[in-house]
């Protein structure tokens, strides 16, 4: 179909795959995939933990670098959703790493003042058990916003558990109905955005 859609995930916890228990991360975003799907999105994604992402501000640093393939990814979807865990009140240090590599799209803008993320929307999935899940989305959709993408309405999606708890998303039998609710306005918000980007682009500094 010509207006179909595609969403790419990097989930960022700190713990690379089969280190432990489940991510609550990649649980998260694969529920906020949920609801893209009903909308016909076609999803994927990449655990940041499993990669080589080396540190810099370049679209490419190199030998071992393996940035490269996963911003393609990026570039390629209508939709991106970065996932991250709060710590110490932050972004995961991947998820600040990933934002640190799309520095480089500022300097990669066409004739016309466009970057590669333009007419891209991005979403944030935020989880932790304790404070600080507004900070973090204030933080990841600030420098998603300032290197082109476009965030929809309504796009904060989140849990927290009780503060000083041991509690992680991965525990819940299933997610509140209030988090749910807040991923399929999300959702709807964000495929509508995307469709209407997609069919009447965004036209630059021209």
């Amino acid at each position: 179909m010509a207006d179909a859609l595609s969403a790419f995930a990097l989930t960022c916890s700190l713990r690379r795959s089969g280190q432990g228990k489940p991510s609550s991360t990649d649980l998260f975003v694969e529920h906020m995939f949920d609801q893209l799907r009903a909308h016909g999105v076609s999803c994927d994604k990449a655990h940041a933990a499993d990669h080589n992402i080396l540190p810099g501000v370049t679209s490419d640093e190199g030998e071992g670098d393996d940035w490269p393939a996963l911003r393609e990814k990026v570039l390629a979807a209508d939709i991106f959703i970065l996932g991250t865990p709060i710590w110490l009140g932050q972004p995961s240090s991947i998820c600040k790493r990933i934002l640190e590599r799309m520095d480089a799209f500022l300097g990669e803008s066409d004739d016309q003042s466009r970057m590669p993320p333009l007419g891209k929307v991005a979403l944030v999935g935020v989880v932790g058990n304790e404070d600080g899940a507004h900070a973090t989305h204030a933080a990841c959709f600030q420098a998603l916003s300032d290197v082109g993408f476009t965030i929809p309405a309504n796009a904060g999606c989140y849990w927290v558990g009780e503060a000083m708890h041991g509690t992680d998303y991965g525990d819940l039998d299933e997610p509140p109905e209030v988090v749910t609710q807040t991923m399929q306005l999300a959702a709807a918000n964000t495929v509508h955005l995307a469709k209407a980007l997609k069919g009447n682009p965004f036209p630059g500094s021209a």
